[in-house]
């Protein structure tokens, strides 16, 4: 696909969304703080397994394992909600949900990156970067 080197983390959605696709459960991407830090919050909410670190390249990289083999995938749906182009922000109270608490929007916050249930529950409103369900 086309990888829009732009939007990183538009880019980061795309490679997991074709790895789905094609039924590989796990995908490599170029490293960057902030996609370690959203994928860290997927995998907390059990959304990806692992995700790892590798530094023996010259251009670090990210390791994502999706599942396991032979367990399903637990993402149906990856979306960028704040784009380059149009930023989204919302205030602790209006982070919307996602299929009744069952899916999840990653924010970044003045306190870090962190799921809307987090946002939510320290009342801290952020930019709307990723839906995940």
């Amino acid at each position: 696909g086309s990888f829009d080197m732009n939007d990183p983390i538009a880019d980061m959605l795309s490679r997991l969304r074709n790895a789905i696709m094609v039924g590989k459960n796990t995908v490599r991407m170029p490293h960057s703080k902030i996609k370690a830090q959203l994928l860290e919050r997927l995998k907390e909410d059990g959304f990806i397994t692992e995700v790892t670190k590798n530094t023996e390249e010259k251009f670090p990289e990210l390791i994502v394992t999706i599942h396991e083999p032979g367990t399903p995938c637990k993402i149906s749906g990856l979306e960028r909600v704040s784009k380059p182009g149009r930023r989204y922000y919302a205030k602790a109270n209006e982070i919307p949900r996602v299929m009744n608490g069952r899916g999840v929007m990653i924010l970044s916050t003045s306190q870090g990156i962190m799921a809307d249930h987090t946002a939510r529950d320290k009342g801290v409103g952020g930019e709307v970067m990723v839906k995940v369900w």
